[in-house]
């Protein structure tokens, strides 16, 4: 007999996902997860997962002034 995930088993886990985390949370949780899953799925892959992770530095935004004449 296999396991099914019906609607009432949905609709639970999303409201105890809602009470741990909290509404504010969720954007931040799915990201987090989301992340996740590329980094595991690269990890299958063989990719290398250090060049995600190496941020560049910001650029500094140079704003053109225009000279005096």
């Amino acid at each position: 007999m296999p396991f099914r995930i019906g609607p009432w088993e949905i609709a639970l886990v999303v409201i105890i996902i809602l009470i741990v985390f909290g509404v504010g949370r969720l954007p931040q949780v799915g990201g987090a997860i989301g992340k996740g899953i590329r980094n595991f799925r690269k990890g299958q892959r063989g990719e290398d997962i250090e060049e995600d992770e190496e941020e560049a530095p910001p650029k500094s935004r140079k704003t053109a002034r225009k000279s005096p004449k």
